[in-house]
């Protein structure tokens, strides 16, 4: 069973990619940058744990919640479901898909067999458009291809893998079951809430006081590394191509803004977009010393990079206070 009329050319990030198959099926049609936004999905974490072989760099929200978040702000039927059953979780998905309804599903893109880097991430997503005795028809991210498949095996094997971020064999869909809110209202409350969460962080790693501790942090990462020729430019490649949109989702978020100022007039939102346009840069170049320091081993580059992530968390702090300033919906 295979269902037509799917769009699987993927977009930038996993989520939106999975949220964008099934809001269109719905028959709503919104821009990633927009999934993104009304998600909340901008955010930041340093992380660091005896576990890590190397410190970690997180530009968004936690797995799911951008789903949640965006559904709840739109007034959609969202519903989820998770089991620890293997079967249970592949009835969950067969009958939506019987029924002419694509499945989004968390999963760990480790088994994927058309993911040529091996490594496991829990946080995944992918929309389940169609399936026949082998092999499960998925919308993947366009990097990793878009319209791809993989055995059925594997794919149990992504959903049951237990570990970070990961979830118990989750599957959900959307329906537009009662009429959606407005867009403007959605996108008042969206950035409003995106904003208290990133300038009222419940820890040091979070929000913009995580950008402030990572800029102290990194100039260690030359010793914090067994082997920082590989680990330092892994970190710029996550920031800058694994899904991420590029400038570590800051990109998709300014794009969110711009579109978001031609539909609703406020100083807040102009002002917020016209710091991100800015801000982006800063990021990509945060990457660039990031490399440089892993392929020179030369800590000056470290250096820099602390400066610029200094200058970013006051400049992201006064952007999202200017989002925090965006009125609220208009009765």
């Amino acid at each position: 069973m295979i269902l037509d009329g799917i769009k699987t050319a993927g977009g930038e990030h996993c989520e939106t990619s999975t949220l964008d198959v099934l809001l269109r099926h719905a028959g709503i049609e919104l821009s990633e940058p927009m999934l993104f936004g009304l998600g909340e999905g901008l955010g930041f974490v340093y992380w660091d744990a005896k576990n890590l072989p190397f410190p970690f760099l997180g530009g968004r929200a936690k797995p799911a919640e951008i789903t949640r978040k965006l559904a709840d702000r739109l007034g959609l039927a969202l519903r989820v479901k998770e089991t620890a059953s293997v079967r249970t979780a592949w009835r969950n998905v067969a009958e939506e898909i019987d029924a002419g309804v694509p499945v989004g599903l968390q999963l760990d893109s480790y088994h994927l067999e058309y993911f040529t880097s091996k490594v496991h991430f829990g946080g995944h997503f992918v929309a389940l458009y169609g399936y026949d005795d082998e092999r499960a028809f998925v919308v993947d991210t366009a990097q990793q291809g878009g319209s791809v498949s993989t055995s059925l095996e594997s794919l149990e094997r992504a959903r049951a893998e237990k570990g970070p971020m990961t979830a118990k064999n989750r599957s959900f869909t959307i329906a537009a079951d009662a009429p959606t809110k407005p867009l403007s209202d959605a996108i008042r409350t969206a950035v409003r809430a995106n904003a208290a969460d990133f300038l009222n962080p419940p820890i040091a790693n979070l929000g913009y006081r995580g950008i402030g501790k990572a800029a102290v942090q990194v100039r260690k990462w030359l010793d914090r590394s067994d082997e920082p020729a590989r680990d330092l430019p892994q970190a710029a490649i996550l920031m800058e191509r694994a899904g991420t949109g590029g400038a570590l989702f800051r990109r998709i978020y300014r794009d969110f803004l711009e579109e978001c100022a031609t539909l609703v007039d406020d100083a807040g939102l102009r002002a917020a977009y016209a710091e991100y346009r800015e801000i982006n840069p800063l990021w990509t170049e945060v990457a660039r010393l990031f490399t440089q320091a892993g392929e020179t081993g030369d800590p000056r580059h470290l250096m820099d990079a602390s400066a610029l992530l200094s200058e970013l968390a006051q400049r992201e702090q006064g952007a999202m206070t200017a989002l925090a300033t965006v009125q609220c919906e208009r009765s």
